[in-house]
């Protein structure tokens, strides 16, 4: 087994969490140098050995450069524990810098890098010149390691080949679920609710979303319920509290347990709202985000928009329904059509799907890292 050190851009993030709980299962020694965001489990602590590199604020591009900075001085200070990975992973650009610098500067340059990307920031979709050298200097890391890793083939068709002319090895890891041990049971059957729910599940950030979910609240009234769980970032939606307070047929219930608070939050509703559309034409549009395999495991069909990977995925196998264009008008449309009788042919179809489709196998972690992972001992 293999010395893996991850370097992470939240270490309270829950799929970074999972992440590394899941390399742990599979054996290897795992160490981390890790931001702080603030966006959830604010009282997490590691069970593995961990760097902390300081608190980061979202969407604080200055803080995140000094950030960067200091990371590679702290890292610098545990060089030897540098030296001493088999495996290095970075999570997302920032830490790609940080981790492709120490590893130079502490004279581990033969050690396998890895570019683990789950989301293309805005700022490399750009069409100004910031953008530009934003993907000038992505490209010129991209030639420094020895694997990209995704979760999505659309970052890899519509971007890293198509924008940034990357022809390296890549791995697809999607953003199923992961369960530490024994998974979440399945329901065999599934309840309809009255009146028709709707839920809005994850991280909670995508402002349009937020609206045409309000439209269709106010369209329909008390023959619709909203029910809205996770993390809102209110930076990005400083008016949410506000907005639901002024109505009546949608609920907010905070962040939730995962993955025991599952069960209960996909129970409750009887379709999800799954598509994110705060960076449309671009990330967005790319992107697959880890609740339309969430819901489908629980049963509990999803509505996405047609023309976007999510929404290509969802027709495809048949995960739930999807709209034309992110319209008000063509979501209530669609709200308006569903039946209970439609909904249950979904939710049966979904249940009746095996396992792997929507929950990661160590195998689908072991396969991915195989490239750069030094023979077994």
């Amino acid at each position: 087994m293999a010395h893996i050190l991850v370097f992470a851009f939240d270490l309270t993030e829950a799929s970074q969490v999972r992440r590394i709980k899941s390399l742990q299962i599979l054996g290897h020694s795992v160490q981390s140098a890790s931001f702080r965001r603030g966006n959830m489990n604010a009282d997490f602590v590691p069970d593995w050995p961990n760097v902390d590199l300081g608190y980061v604020a979202n969407n604080s591009y200055g803080r995140r450069v000094i950030g960067i900075m200091r990371g590679i001085w702290q890292m610098m200070q545990h060089k030897q524990q540098v030296k001493a990975a088999d495996v290095i992973i970075a999570r997302n650009f920032d830490l790609l810098v940080i981790a492709w610098a120490v590893r130079l500067l502490s004279g581990a340059r033969q050690t396998p890098l890895v570019y683990e990307c789950l989301d293309i920031h805005g700022l490399f979709t750009r069409s100004d010149r910031v953008g530009a050298v934003m993907r000038w200097c992505e490209r010129q890391l991209l030639t420094r390691v020895q694997l990209l890793i995704v979760s999505s083939p659309g970052f890899i068709s519509q971007y890293f080949a198509q924008t940034q002319g990357y022809l390296g090895p890549y791995a697809l890891i999607e953003n199923k679920l992961w369960f530490d041990g024994s998974p979440v049971a399945r329901p065999t059957a599934r309840k309809s609710h009255d009146p028709l729910t709707i839920g809005w599940v994850g991280s909670i950030r995508c402002a349009p979303s937020l609206q045409l979910l309000l439209a269709a609240a106010d369209h329909f009234g008390d023959n619709l319920r909203i029910r809205i769980h996770g993390n809102v970032h209110r930076h990005v939606l400083p008016d949410f509290d506000d907005q639901i307070a002024a109505r009546d047929n949608i609920i907010y219930f905070g962040p939730y347990t995962y993955p025991d608070g599952l069960a209960a939050v996909y129970d409750a509703c009887d379709v999800v709202w799954a598509q994110d559309l705060w960076q449309r034409g671009a990330n967005s549009d790319w992107l697959l985000p880890n609740r339309i395999y969430e819901a489908s495991w629980f049963g509990c069909p999803s509505i996405a928009v047609a023309d976007t990977e999510t929404g290509r995925r969802v027709a495809e196998d048949g995960l739930g329904f999807v709209i034309d264009a992110p319209t008000a008008e063509a979501l209530i449309e669609q709200i308006g059509a569903l039946t209970p009788e439609k909904i249950s042919a979904v939710s049966q179809h979904l249940l009746a799907t095996p396992d792997n489709a929507f929950m990661l196998q160590p195998n689908d972690i072991a396969a991915a890292l195989a490239p750069v992972l030094p023979p077994s001992r």
